[in-house]
């Protein structure tokens, strides 16, 4: 199946979903499950916060739009046309007064590496860092129109290594923005795990030179066919358990049980996809799931939102909800744009 991105307005919902998400797994971060339905009840009846402040997570989700809208507006998408407003956006956002909500370190070191001038954006990457805070805010790249497939791994894969330089944080990314793709222009919830297989296996020795540079040599592999497999690898690995909780796990049980608490790059994809491919149809359900769980669950809620969004459209969440999200304004506009 395949649909129309623009008239489902995919990038909107996709990108409301994953603040929506953001804002309803923020105050439940850190917590576990039973705390959680301690303070907001049981979880199928989780409600949004009165006011629905997002963390960095979606913060970065803006910085990279801005970027990559840049980037685009200037021509050809490009190495060198995107690493430069992405490295600028990432430095503004590392140096506002609204970054004050709980942002990861590796993020927070990269930036402050990349804010000094003549630095190779190389030497800034934490090539040890396979956080989740490359592949949370990649959702843009997935959406927006008009990118070859090579361009949209090669932008995934460098916005990731810009802060995380792992490989399995690189290859996170690169299936983070593949899966939002897919869901956006129709490709069946059933039929995602195994075209995300299909992609990783189809992808496992590639190191984008193109876009990445020496990055590789920073690390202690031997070649960058070894660099990339070493994270294909790992995706694979989690997509696998990925398959079998789909099969076999409850709905009621803590998703992170299953996929992994989500502070890492490949546990928050699968984590996220899990709480989504759980409840397909019914995206403020599969938001709850992803909330109501022990680990990461502002990022895999952010995660669950994006691929919810991506395939059911802006008409997806409530308006009730989606009018008093943060930030609603620039979501609204960068989806519209690309809706176009």
């Amino acid at each position: 199946m395949t649909s129309n991105p623009a008239r489902k307005r995919a990038a909107g919902g996709s990108l409301t979903g994953l603040a929506l998400g953001d804002a309803l797994g923020f105050p439940t971060e850190f917590n576990d499950v039973p705390s959680i339905l301690a303070k907001c009840g049981p979880w199928r009846e989780m409600e949004l916060p009165a006011r629905a402040f997002v963390s960095d997570d979606t913060q970065m989700t803006l910085a990279l739009g801005r970027g990559l809208r840049t980037a685009m507006d200037r021509g050809y998408l490009a190495p060198k046309r995107l690493e430069r407003p992405l490295r600028e956006e990432f430095v503004d956002w590392y140096q506002s007064p609204e970054n004050n909500r709980a942002p990861g370190r590796t993020c927070l070191r990269a930036c402050d590496l990349l804010k000094e001038e003549g630095r190779v954006w190389q030497d800034a990457s934490q090539v040890d860092s396979k956080g989740c805070g490359a592949n949370m805010r990649v959702a843009p790249i997935g959406l927006a129109p008009g990118l070859s497939d090579e361009q949209r791994s090669g932008a995934a894969q460098l916005q990731s290594a810009l802060t995380h330089g792992h490989p399995t944080a690189l290859a996170a990314s690169d299936l983070t923005a593949h899966a939002v793709r897919l869901l956006a222009t129709g490709t069946e919830p059933a039929a995602l795990i195994g075209r995300l297989r299909s992609y990783a296996l189809d992808n496992r020795t590639h190191y984008r030179h193109t876009w990445l540079g020496d990055l590789w040599t920073r690390s202690h592999d031997a070649s960058p066919e070894t660099f990339a497999a070493r994270g294909w690898d790992e995706c694979l690995a989690v997509l696998d358990r990925l398959q079998e909780a789909v099969r076999t796990a409850s709905p009621e049980t803590d998703p992170c049980l299953a996929t992994g608490a989500g502070w890492i790059a490949e546990e928050a994809l699968a984590t996220g996809l899990l709480c989504f491919l759980l409840f397909p149809d019914e995206p403020v359900t599969a938001l709850r799931r992803a909330a109501c769980s022990s680990g990461d669950s502002d990022s895999i809620a952010c995660l669950t939102g994006a691929f919810a969004g991506a395939w059911l459209g802006a008409d997806a969440w409530p308006a009730a909800w989606a009018e008093r999200i943060e930030y609603r304004g620039e979501l609204l506009a960068l989806g519209a744009l690309w809706d176009a």
